[in-house]
């Protein structure tokens, strides 16, 4: 018997307890709206199983080597390219390699640093909604910049709200140490992660993959034979 709730608590994916209050209401409204007007208990049940998914937090498995960078967040890569860090983060206009990665609301929204390091600064920026694919919303929209210093330099990750998120959680506090692959925050419901990495970091992705947190590689500082170049014009 043991062996059996063994294997079914392993089966199971763990939940954040941020979601918790929204399962919880989404399932009383169900159960209370439905009391009335059984549709709606049966659709108010499809809303809360897609909130429980969303609010899902799989292990990852990140490969112990200082010189990999990987994806803070599971989507998409919407953009490989050269920016300015947001200047509140104060890391100067140098042009960095940046790499965004778009999360639907389907995607797991937990996110992970992408390389060992200590948390330097943690900065809030109020701002709009607008949809977090656009290039500008790494400027306009409302975010949350962590700046890791690493053996490396630092890396910044940007938090970026969109269209549907309204809430961006970190869980760590400045001078916090975090190893790759360890999670750092959460975005409610559908958003964007920009990591900006230093000049000597050599991009390994391609724009619209699919990265997984923690696990998909995204840079190295490491020579190798496989570089995608961005061009400075």
């Amino acid at each position: 018997m043991h062996s059996i709730l063994g294997s079914i608590k392993s089966m199971l994916v763990p939940i954040r307890q941020e979601g918790f209050p929204f399962i919880a209401a989404a399932l009383f409204l169900s159960v209370f709206i439905g009391w009335f007007w059984s549709p709606v208990f049966w659709a108010g049940l499809l809303v809360t199983s897609w909130i429980v998914y969303f609010f899902r937090d799989p292990p990852r498995v990140t490969p112990l080597d200082p010189e990999l960078v990987f994806s803070p967040a599971d989507g998409r890569i919407t953009s490989v390219s050269l920016g300015v860090a947001p200047k509140e983060l104060g890391l100067g206009e140098q042009r960095r390699r940046r790499v965004s990665v778009f999360m639907s609301v389907f995607d797991c929204h937990v996110n992970r640093a992408p390389l060992a390091g200590t948390v330097e600064r943690i900065v809030y920026q109020p701002g709009r909604f607008l949809n977090a694919e656009l290039d500008k919303a790494s400027e306009e929209n409302e975010r949350n910049g962590v700046i890791f210093k690493t053996e490396h330099g630092r890396v910044a990750v940007v938090q970026i709200a969109g269209l549907v998120a309204r809430r961006i959680v970190c869980f760590v506090e400045e001078h916090a140490a975090l190893a790759a692959g360890e999670r750092f925050g959460l975005i409610r419901f559908g958003s964007r992660l920009d990591v900006y990495l230093p000049a000597t970091a050599r991009i390994l992705v391609s724009e619209g993959q699919i990265a997984i947190a923690g696990e998909t590689v995204i840079a190295a500082f490491s020579e190798g034979p496989t570089e995608r170049r961005v061009r400075i014009d």
